[in-house]
């Protein structure tokens, strides 16, 4: 199964203000996917807009940044990641991550159930 770029269903979420602060485009929409899988989606996440730190329960999640720069949260400790990083929260533990760059923060997000 193949999806060009105009067949990728795209939504947003809002910040506290009700402007868009994110992009998600889901790249795992189609029919018969394996049910393990939750989230495969291109973020995009303007400046200085956050996904606040969140834990997860039963799934784990992996980010892969394209482009930007981010400050990451990997369960309190902040590391600053760039273009080539890969970050990787098990089931159990939280994280987030904050655009701290003059462009937009693009990011793959990956989440596997358990």
């Amino acid at each position: 199964m193949i999806k060009t770029k105009e067949e990728i269903k795209i939504t947003t979420e809002s910040n506290s203000e009700g402007a868009v602060k994110m992009y998600l485009s889901d790249l795992a929409d189609f029919a018969g996917k394996n049910p393990k899988l939750r989230t495969f989606a291109l973020a995009q996440l303007k400046n200085g807009e956050e996904v606040e730190f969140h834990v997860h329960e039963g799934e784990c999640e992996s980010y892969y940044i394209i482009s930007g720069k981010g400050l990451y949260n990997d369960n309190g400790e902040e590391i600053e990641v760039l273009p080539g990083t890969v970050t990787f929260t098990p089931s159990g533990s939280g994280h987030g991550i904050k655009n701290i760059g003059s462009e937009m923060l693009e990011f793959i997000a990956l989440i596997i159930l358990d």
